[in-house]
């Protein structure tokens, strides 16, 4: 009696066990689908840089620091745009395996929606500091408005599919069981400048800002029925 009672009892165990577990599915479909189109990169981005190589360090940080303290009072002229300064670099020179002098050097980072403005200012920044790289961005205000255009297109062409692999079964109906809306973000277009800095001022770089594309996707998974 006792022996029935014991395995009465594991059997219950065994079946509240299983009930606990996620039921079995069947007819579960995954798909994915997106909507993209392309945005006007509006902010232009340029990083310049101030070098100077030679025996004593404190000498070289000192020419560094004037000249970017020079080109920061310039842009802070400009109106709309932003300034901030980078890294900051003392090095040693090597030579025949002995340290021969030092190498001093400092980044400036300059953007603008205004791309003309800036493109002047670079020009003029010319006489004193190198070009490091410039490119285009798109501004984050402008890459969410993107980004909501799409996401009911994107949402629409989920759906849409979703009803075409249903009737390809040969189902009349399904059910959406998990869905995911995944979007990306602006990539940088860097241009790569001159290593060194021009002795006169020169003609101010041309620049076109070209387009990046913003993709919204969806993921998920439908049930048919």
């Amino acid at each position: 009696m006792k022996r029935i009672a014991l395995a009465l009892c594991l059997m219950a165990t065994a079946a509240t066990a299983w009930s606990d577990e996620a039921p079995l599915t069947y007819d579960r479909i995954s798909l994915n689908a997106s909507a993209e189109a392309p945005v006007e990169n509006d902010i232009l981005v340029a990083v310049l840089f101030a070098q100077a190589e030679g025996p004593t360090a404190a000498q070289l940080a000192d020419d560094v620091n004037t000249r970017i303290a020079q080109a920061l009072d310039q842009a802070k002229a400009e109106a709309g745009v932003k300034a901030q300064t980078l890294d900051y670099l003392t090095t040693p020179v090597y030579r025949n395996n002995r340290v021969d002098g030092w190498r001093v050097s400092q980044d400036i980072r300059l953007e603008s929606p205004d791309a003309g403005a800036l493109s002047d200012l670079v020009g003029r920044l010319q006489q004193q500091l190198s070009i490091r790289s410039v490119g285009y961005e798109v501004s984050p205000a402008r890459w969410a408005e993107a980004e909501d255009a799409l996401i009911g297109e994107a949402i629409a062409n989920f759906s849409e599919r979703a009803r075409q692999v249903a009737e390809a079964f040969g189902r009349k109906n399904y059910r959406i069981v998990d869905a995911h809306i995944s979007t990306g973000g602006p990539t940088p277009f860097m241009m790569h400048g001159r290593a060194m800095a021009m002795d006169a001022a020169p003609a101010p770089p041309s620049f076109d800002a070209g387009t990046q594309d913003v993709r919204v996707q969806v993921n998920g998974t439908i049930e048919l029925q």
